[in-house]
């Protein structure tokens, strides 16, 4: 192995360790009681049990955060799939001499920091009024329907950009074909070019969960309920205003974190295929 070679084996190794380190550690300290690692440090090995997690899961009332996450993220990245996946498929094939200027637009709300936006969408969110059987608000504003628009709006742009992309890459003669055939524009866009998008659907479906599932600022920004907030805001129950557990935050913390997990090994395959998709050519 060549000096350059094993110089950057090592530092890619150093690299993975420092990545992992926080993780692992918060993992191991998640099953460790509190009393123990106070009496004899955290460098000190003992201790273990499963109670942070029973303690996470009742007092952290996780399930009904879970719901509500469920809630939001699942709405969210099927509209966004489909409205971007539609918007693509126009712009790809149909939409000739204005879909640069199409694309640039869709792109460039993802250029703005949203922090920028908070005023406006907060003040239009209290204005667009709903029936009171969807929002106890009567309006958009502290309603689940108020987050999932905004996420759509948000992540159509990149979504569109990725999708438009991999469709350029189709065969124009499948389209043609199906035109031949008597196919209606929809029954082109779900029948033909849909199916043959499954990697990249699958790869921004994971990216899409992990965001919108992470996400604390539009949640706490679009929602005062308490009993409406995602599973962001739930670890502020496990800790008060002079004393915090960092064990039982640890176990939280990883209860939290596990359905991004499941989504991301269930996805593996579509996921690493989407992302290498034209990497190269047979």
């Amino acid at each position: 192995m060549r000096p350059a070679r094993a110089v950057l084996q090592i530092f890619l190794a150093v690299t993975a360790l420092a990545w992992l380190f926080p993780i692992v550690w918060a993992l191991v300290n998640s099953f460790r009681d509190y009393e123990f690692t106070a009496q004899h440090g955290y460098l000190s090995f003992g201790g273990f049990t499963l109670e942070n997690y029973r303690r996470a899961w009742v007092e952290g009332e996780l399930p009904g955060y879970f719901v509500n996450s469920l809630i939001i993220t699942v709405p969210s990245v099927l509209l966004i799939l489909f409205l971007s996946s539609c918007a693509a498929f126009v712009l790809t094939h149909y939409s000739r001499r204005f879909n640069l200027v199409m694309l640039a637009v869709f792109l460039a709300a993802n250029l703005l920091p949203v922090q920028a936006l908070l005023v406006p969408l907060f003040r239009m969110a209290n204005a667009v009024p709903l029936p009171y059987w969807i929002s106890e608000s009567g309006a958009v504003y502290d309603s689940h329907i108020g987050v999932v628009l905004v996420h759509t709006a948000f992540q159509m742009g990149f979504c569109t950009f990725v999708l438009s992309n991999f469709m350029k890459a189709l065969p124009p003669s499948l389209i043609e074909a199906a035109r031949v055939d008597g196919a209606s524009v929809f029954q082109q866009y779900w029948r033909v070019v849909l199916p043959l998008c499954r990697p990249s659907l699958a790869a921004l479906a994971t990216l899409l969960v992990t965001w919108i599932y992470n996400d604390l600022f539009w949640a706490l920004a679009l929602l005062s309920s308490g009993d409406k907030l995602p599973i962001t805001t739930a670890l502020q129950n496990l800790q008060s205003s002079f004393f915090v557990d960092y064990n039982l935050l640890s176990a939280g913390s990883v209860l939290i974190a596990l359905p991004t997990l499941i989504v991301f090994f269930v996805l593996q395959r579509h996921f690493v295929a989407g992302l290498t998709l034209g990497a190269s050519k047979g």
